[in-house]
């Protein structure tokens, strides 16, 4: 299997360059099965672009200017249906009355146009953006949600074309997030700027090397190639190089984030952030006698289409489980699991937003809100907890569970005897697998309240008070049985009553 790094320069070669399969394949040293394997490859959420050199003769300036359109409208196509050489060589004999260039002339033509207009150069960032073109860049900014303040990031994504931007908020400026905002935004756009321009954040660039070559991580390999977008980045300390972004960035902290946001979910606090930058559209460019969200349609065309597969923004990490069924993420953010997966290892899912411990199956074990900040945190989730407590009863007081019970329920929970604690916790963790603690609660406070506290009735009240049908004949409000006193009955009366051979005499 090729690294990342070696499929990028594989797809780089045969996009960008407009080289042949067995050219790389050579020069690579790999074969050519895998090297067309790759060039052919869409979907890189596990495991494009041309360009060339060359002197034309005059003989060809006629039709110049038609070459030109084919190859700037192939910006709007993917890479199996843009136009090669040869097809611009066919397609000029068949439409243009007395063409006689020869094949050679065209395709050197071609080979330095695609340079041109897909902008593989050695030289500076360039003052002028083509349409569809987009810089990107993290703020820092400060929100409420529920209740509590947080320092966090929001991502900016500027056309730099018709000043048009788009941001996302987020808690933090890690891959997840960075992912997660791109993703999202070129879904609401319907498409992916075709060259997108960074500074060298860690969660793209691994190092620097001479001559302005880096190497990229392998998971901004697969966002990029998953995309189909090329990448662009500013000589380090030289934010000035996409200043289109930078001016962005102050003016949406400015007119989207004053005062500070206030709101419950910041997943549809994200939605609403779009649909704010989409209205800002509508003011006039500071440059043109036009709006933005006119000059905004230029760069939705150039976009290049979403592809077929969505993006998985989350990261997967292996993690040691402790005795305490706890493992840690970061140095200062400890997550709870379960019992049972205690002195093991499980695979988490980390998102921008969540962390998921994840069985042998790659069931979620529990959810948790991910954790920013540098203080230490712990994200417990009691529920998991609740059959080894159903074991050990004398805990419960100990632990997060207890102030999470009802008046009432602690009540009888303290007073009650050490079986009576484990009958009630273990249908407490029952019911709370199969619907909710809050819902299993609900019901073992209201089978309390009815004196109701045999195990099969309680589940019964659950089935209940949840839309269950329960069969008429049973009274919830006397759902013991009653005590029936045993009592004989002589063998003889059968024999009264029954006639031979177990008949019955009529």
């Amino acid at each position: 299997m090729l690294t990342m790094t070696e499929i990028d320069d594989i797809r780089d070669a045969y996009y960008k360059k407009g080289k042949g399969i067995s050219e790389i394949a050579k020069k690579f040293g790999k074969d050519r099965k895998t090297v067309r394997k790759y060039v052919r490859k869409e979907d890189f959420n596990w495991t494009r672009k041309e360009s060339a050199t060359g002197k034309c003769q005059p003989k060809l300036d006629p039709y110049k200017g038609t070459i030109d359109k084919w190859l700037s409208d192939d910006l709007k196509a993917k890479r199996k249906q843009r136009h090669t050489a040869r097809r611009v060589y066919d397609r000029l004999i068949e439409i243009e009355e007395g063409f006689s260039c020869s094949y050679r002339t065209v395709a050197s033509y071609v080979k330095r146009k695609k340079k041109d207009i897909y902008g593989e150069t050695d030289a500076a960032l360039p003052l002028v953006h083509k349409a569809g073109e987009a810089q990107v860049d993290f703020g820092s900014a400060e929100f409420w949600e529920r209740g509590t303040r947080y320092s966090g990031k929001y991502l900016n994504v500027c056309f730099p074309s018709s000043n048009a931007g788009y941001m996302q908020l987020f808690k933090g400026e890690n891959t997840e997030c960075f992912f997660e905002g791109l993703r999202n935004i070129f879904e609401f756009l319907g498409g992916v700027p075709p060259r997108l321009w960074f500074d060298n954040a860690s969660v793209m660039v691994e190092s620097i090397k001479k001559k302005g070559g880096r190497d990229l991580t392998e998971a901004f390999l697969r966002f990029k190639q998953h995309y189909g977008f090329e990448d662009a980045f500013c000589n380090p300390a030289s934010g000035n190089e996409k200043g289109g972004v930078e001016n962005k960035v102050g003016y949406n902290r400015r007119n989207m984030l004053v005062p500070l946001p206030d709101f419950d979910d910041l997943t549809e606090y994200n939605r609403t952030l779009l649909a704010k930058c989409v209205k800002d559209h509508e003011r006039e460019h500071y440059r043109f006698n036009e709006t933005i969200v006119r000059l905004h349609e230029k760069d939705k065309d150039m976009l290049l289409p979403l592809p077929s597969v969505a993006f998985d923004c989350a990261k997967y990490e292996t993690h040691r489980v402790d005795a305490w069924g706890k493992f840690r993420l970061t140095p200062n953010h400890v997550y709870s699991t379960s019992p049972k997966h205690a002195r093991g290892r499980l695979t988490v899912r980390i998102t921008s937003g969540e962390v998921i411990p994840l069985d042998d199956n790659h069931r979620p074990v529990t959810v948790h809100q991910r954790l920013y900040g540098q203080h230490k945190q712990e994200a417990m989730d009691w529920i998991p907890y609740l059959t080894q407590l159903s074991r050990n009863p004398g805990a419960l007081k100990y632990t997060g569970i207890w102030n999470m019970l009802p008046d009432p329920l602690q009540d009888y929970l303290e007073a009650a005897g050490s079986d009576e604690r484990k009958a009630v916790l273990k249908v407490l963790a029952r019911l709370s697998e199969r619907d909710g603690f809050k819902s299993a609660v609900a019901s073992v406070k209201e089978a309390l309240s009815r004196n109701i506290s045999d195990i099969d009735s309680l589940i019964a009240l659950h089935d209940y008070l949840n839309g269950e049908k329960i069969p008429d004949l049973m009274d919830l409000e006397t759902a013991r049985l009653p005590f029936l006193p045993l009592f004989s009955f002589p063998a003889e009366s059968y024999d009264a009553m029954l006639g031979v051979g177990g008949s019955k005499k009529c």
